[in-house]
């Protein structure tokens, strides 16, 4: 089985597997007594301390280490918030943002900067964005569902002359190297990096107006409530710093085989879309969507084929609404594959990859294009009826028909399913094809189309 879904979780690094079983024996106890047991377990948490402070480029005290990741950027979020509380609860995030962010944004007055069709954000948008009450704003350091990297820095120097501080999200990138710029807060997750999950960081720069949320804790400055996990910790610093110490040799060797992903697929497949930005992008993770496939039946065939991946595809989720990252991008979502290269990925596992991709793509295809289309003519133009039609179905049965209208003809094409407002006009892209724009309907929308070629 070739595990590919490392930037969901990595596995766990054997430096990892080594410092938990080591620290089960010698860091059971309360780090917080003055009795032997307990000043070796306050040694083994005070290094572990150093250790990740290093990796992540802050001082010790400066950092404290939560439940997950997600809870560190809850608790960043919220006590960051309550710090400026004089200033205002106006915050600002990016689009694609991790869920995390953006489910503690919905609490607070909030901005959602755009992303253009890499997944990047623009510095200049994060100046527009800033107001008055602006108490915070919130960037990942890389997306988590394609791969771009986003200006940091650049966002860090805009936010530090406006004095409003940064929360950086650095979860799939604090494996690779540290976050530049001067940024005020950063979260990481140790199970992204090879480290043992349940352990994340939280790090609050000197000087950051920082108000910790819910009952007072004497542990983690109050930070993170409750007693320390240490031999996760433990594990979650020695593994950080050994996947940096492999990070620039193995970003090389990633690097090359994601090229060899995005360059050949779009080659394999006809009707492939890759997404994310070709060259800011971090080395594991290379997305691609493809037209007239399901994404849930994709992962399923790749899954019988031996390989695990993921995917933003709505046909994945149970809302059945697209991924928000690839909403906010304007690209493909139907048939969304993401290719996430764990630490030691070999090159003979991408080359198989590529081998049964192709017919895994084509039994899905076969699968979907069952179903006839319900077409009409009306006034000249030629109505496709897809209610009730999932994405990719209301796509295949366009593309059918596109061929039936004459050039500078137009097809409407009816569907209430929410995808289709992202994979009608990528697949207009695609094809060369006109997307006219859509219009109200009786029921659900009405997608025009326009054939040009």
């Amino acid at each position: 089985m070739s595990y590919f879904d490392a930037a969901s979780s990595a596995p766990l690094h054997p430096v990892a597997r080594q410092a938990l079983l080591a620290s089960l024996d010698e860091g059971w106890a309360d780090p917080s007594r003055l009795y032997r047991e307990g000043r070796r377990a306050r040694m083994l948490l005070d290094a572990a301390r150093e250790a990740a402070a290093e990796g992540v480029g802050c001082r010790a005290d400066e950092l404290t280490f939560t439940s997950s990741g997600t809870r560190a950027v809850h608790e960043g979020i919220a006590g960051a918030l309550a710090g400026r509380r004089r200033v205002g609860r106006h915050l600002i995030v990016s689009a694609v943002e991790h869920s995390s962010v953006l489910h503690s944004a919905e609490l607070f007055d909030v901005t959602e900067v755009p992303v253009g069709r890499t997944g990047a954000v623009s510095a200049r948008a994060y100046v527009d964005a800033l107001r008055p009450d602006t108490a915070l704003a919130c960037l990942q350091s890389a997306n988590h569902e394609v791969g771009t990297v986003q200006p940091v820095g650049e966002v860090a120097e805009v936010c530090r002359e406006a004095g409003v501080p940064l929360l950086v999200d650095a979860a799939q990138s604090l494996g690779w190297g540290p976050v530049e710029g001067p940024w005020s807060l950063l979260t990481g997750s140790a199970h992204k990096w090879g480290g043992p999950s349940g352990v994340g960081l939280l790090a609050v720069r000197k000087g950051v107006r920082f108000s910790p949320q819910g009952p007072a804790d004497e542990r983690e400055s109050g930070r993170a409530p409750g007693f320390e996990n240490l031999p996760a910790i433990v594990a979650a610093a020695a593994s950080l710093r050994a996947v940096r110490a492999e990070a620039a040799q193995e970003a090389v060797r990633l690097r090359e085989l994601t090229e060899r992903i995005r360059a050949r697929v779009p080659q394999l497949v006809a009707d492939v879309e890759v997404v994310g930005d070709p060259e800011r992008r971090l080395p594991g993770i290379v997305t691609f969507s493809c037209l007239y496939v399901d994404g849930e039946t994709l992962l399923h065939e790749l899954d019988r084929e031996g390989f695990s991946v993921s995917s933003g595809s709505s046909c994945t989720s149970s809302t059945l609404t697209p991924s928000h990252v690839l909403k906010a991008m304007g690209v493909l979502s139907e048939g969304n594959v993401r290719v996430s290269l764990p630490f030691g990925a070999v090159s003979e596992e991408v080359d198989r990859f590529l081998e049964v991709l192709p017919d895994a793509v084509a039994r899905v295809r076969e699968k979907l294009g069952a179903p006839a289309p319900a077409v009409a003519v009306r006034e000249d133009v030629l109505v496709v009826d897809a209610l009730g039609k999932r994405c990719p179905i209301p796509v295949i049965e366009l593309a059918k028909v596109i061929g039936d209208v004459p050039v500078g003809g137009t097809v409407r094409v009816l569907s209430d399913d929410e995808a289709a407002r992202l994979d009608i006009p990528a697949w207009c892209e695609m094809r060369e094809q006109e997307y006219v724009g859509e219009e109200p309907a009786d029921q659900g929308s009405a997608y025009v189309v326009r054939r040009i070629s």
